[in-house]
């Protein structure tokens, strides 16, 4: 009985040790971008890794979980005559939910991990500590321009999720439900207002930084060789998507409140 709350208060300690580095990177990368040290090169070149090579992978995505949205929406809409209707529940789940989360699950689990698997093979080579031995300070130059890239391009590649699973829900709904383009259309025009769009990009910026912060913290803390890249990748997706999942469910209750 003494071994497993022992075992349990170590792993207490170790959560909180965890939140902790998560936060002070936080604060420190913010402290960076306040004082400017921003390198646009690296920024760019971060942007067109984690968020143009991310598109396709993203659109495909969404697209075919808004055609599921839409089928399942369909059959029991038109089973009691609302299939004027399913139009706007697809993108209301779309823009709420199922765009923003799809959007950093996929972003997690195809650049987070990358961003984690070159940190912590430099790490494990000690280019971190040449770096360091340089007078050039790792969180500057590695975390802040993959930061701001996750910052700018996952609600970017979130419109392009809202856009492909509506799209993608519009047409199942036609050719599987036989609902009308008009009427599905019109359906999103008299649900979806525009903070339901603005609200779906806040949360898509909290699952940004998330990423960035845990893929980077995962790889500037990597031990092990090159076992312990691997495992340090894996963590990354792991405590990313768990990240996403618990804020997806606080956000929403937040920003989309039970009336």
């Amino acid at each position: 009985m003494l071994i497993i709350i022992e075992d349990f208060g170590l792993s207490v300690i170790r959560l909180f040790e965890y939140i902790g580095g998560l936060v002070f990177l936080f604060l420190e990368t913010l402290g960076w971008i306040g004082r400017g040290s921003i390198r646009p090169r690296l920024t760019v070149e971060q942007m067109a890794i984690l968020g143009v090579n991310s598109i396709l992978i993203v659109v495909v995505t969404t697209a075919f979980a808004g055609a599921v949205l839409s089928l399942e929406l369909a059959k029991q809409a038109v089973k009691f005559g609302v299939g004027r209707y399913v139009g706007g529940g697809v993108a209301i789940a779309m823009i709420r939910e199922f765009g923003p989360m799809l959007t950093a699950i996929v972003v997690a689990g195809r650049a987070g991990s990358a961003i984690t698997a070159e940190l912590g093979s430099m790490k494990v080579t000690e280019q971190i500590d040449a770096l360091m031995a340089l007078a050039t300070n790792p969180v500057r130059y590695l975390v802040v321009p993959r930061f701001l890239a996750c910052i700018v391009m996952i609600p970017m590649l979130t419109m392009f999720a809202n856009l492909a699973g509506t799209t993608g829900g519009g047409i199942v709904a036609y050719f599987l439900a036989g609902i009308e383009p008009h009427i599905f259309l019109n359906s999103i025009k008299n649900t979806v207002i525009l903070s339901d769009l603005w609200r779906g990009l806040d949360k898509s910026i909290v699952f940004a930084a998330e990423i960035a912060l845990v893929s980077c913290f995962q790889g500037l803390n990597t031990t092990g060789g090159a076992a312990g890249v691997g495992q340090a990748t894996t963590g990354s997706v792991v405590y990313s998507i768990i990240l996403i999942f618990i804020s997806n469910f606080l956000l929403s209750a937040w920003l989309f409140p039970i009336h």
